[in-house]
């Protein structure tokens, strides 16, 4: 038997999955570092917080991977606990209880202050705002809302997130303010739908006056949307994006699919006669506007027919930023009761088949930038060039601005002007003027 390591505790928060994640990781580190607590993110530390990941196959799997990699640690010595939260454990906490029993104990994505109870701390009620930021120091993410009240076929976010909760304005701000003070300059906005925003505390869908109230906050240069819904979108919103500077020209917007029986199905409250339309009044109000979404491939009853409508659209749009994800089969969602009837290699193909059109979609659209003007933000240093973004490019999903750093100084979490000199599907290359 192996005796408890006598070495002062220190928290290590593991963060897998989505934004959502990473802001929680950061409230539940501000709240034990509040409590004097040695806290790091994914490095050694003797007591484990693994914040869990419980969207789709994928991502449960790794997980339950990342659970049982910790617990071999603990096996061998080098980790006294591990503790679990997260979307994974809100989810299948029973489940999880029962097959993996070694980790010292499960919590759900609103049991903060019984987790922090168990890690030897209070949770203190007056941290407005106060977060221990783990992305790097120019940007980060500013979570307006929890939950969502969407009825869509294949999600389980509500099961795991519950019901829409929209924080109030003056909170955000106060974060917003602390956020800049720490040297923020942008922040990314997110929920699991933005355009519901206030609806609960306001009676109206708030999202244009959160905007004109966060635009104000002195050092905050950026502030850049991240999943809109298409159904009820406030075109007020828009109105803000033309008149302030600081708001990118920049929408995440999910799509899901356009064919209509699918979108039915998916209980997505649209149509493509209405999806179309209201691209095209994104695109009159904020011409220069970069519209990002994603796709699902592979729903069930998917037909030839339904993929080749999906494909020949994305060609039509001209989405400048798109991904694309293969159906995931999620039990106690209402599509579980479905058949899930496209078989795994012909949702991979079809999946690939979207992202090279969007690749060359996205090289022509890359290659009418070069000798343009762009405000950059320098993100980090990687080999030999510096790597930033427009306020077109949103972190680690959208395309990339490298400037070479043989030749060029530039500090980290700075803007800077620069000229495109080349461009690839996915990168530009540029010069600092």
């Amino acid at each position: 038997m192996r005796t408890k390591s006598l070495k002062k505790n220190k928290i290590n928060v593991v963060t897998l999955g989505c934004s959502k994640n990473v802001y929680d990781s950061e409230v539940l580190m501000g709240q034990l570092k509040a409590n004097n607590k040695e806290v790091v993110h994914e490095e050694e530390g003797n007591i484990v917080v693994i914040n869990t990941c419980g969207f789709i196959n994928n991502a449960k799997e790794e997980s339950v991977n990342t659970i049982l990699e910790y617990l071999q640690k603990k096996e061998e010595g080098d980790v006294d606990k591990v503790f679990v939260t997260g979307c994974l454990s809100e989810r299948y906490k029973p489940d999880l209880e029962k097959e993996i029993p070694d980790v010292d104990q499960y919590f759900g994505t609103t049991e903060l202050p019984n987790l922090l109870k168990a890690l030897g701390a209070d949770y203190k009620h007056e941290l407005i705002g106060e977060r221990l930021t783990t992305t790097p120091k120019n940007y980060a993410y500013l979570k307006i809302a929890e939950g969502c009240d969407r009825p869509c076929s294949f999600c389980a976010i509500p099961l795991m997130r519950g019901k829409h909760k929209s924080t109030p304005i003056e909170e955000l701000v106060v974060e917003a303010e602390k956020l800049a003070a720490n040297g923020v300059k942008e922040l990314i906005l997110i929920a699991q739908d933005l355009t519901y925003y206030g609806l609960d505390l306001y009676k109206k869908r708030n999202l244009a006056e959160l905007l004109e109230a966060l635009v104000k906050v002195e050092g905050i240069e950026w502030i850049r949307l991240h999943y809109a819904f298409p159904t009820g979108f406030p075109m007020d919103v828009l109105e803000v994006m033309n008149r302030e500077p600081k708001i990118c020209n920049y929408l995440d917007i999910p799509l899901q699919h356009i064919s209509d029986s699918i979108l039915k199905s998916m209980r997505r409250g649209t149509t493509q006669e209405k999806t179309t339309k209201l691209l095209k009044e994104f695109r009159a109000k904020v011409p220069s506007m970069t519209i990002r979404t994603t796709l699902i491939v592979g729903y069930p009853g998917e037909t030839e027919e339904d993929f080749l409508k999906l494909k020949n659209w994305v060609i039509d749009m001209r989405f400048e930023r798109l991904g694309c994800f293969t159906y995931s089969h999620e039990e106690n969602t209402h599509a579980f009761n479905l058949v899930d009837d496209v078989p795994q290699e012909v949702k991979q193909e079809r999946a690939n088949e979207i992202m090279e059109i969007q690749s060359q979609i996205s090289w022509e659209l890359n290659q009418e930038k070069i000798g343009q003007e762009f405000k950059v933000v320098i993100d980090r240093k990687e080999g030999d060039y510096f790597v930033g973004r427009t306020e077109f490019d949103s972190p680690d999903v959208d395309n990339e601005v490298l400037i070479d750093a043989t030749k060029t100084y530039l500090k980290t979490g700075e803007f800077t002007t620069v000229k495109i000199t080349d461009a690839a599907d996915f990168d530009l290359y540029a010069k600092v003027i």
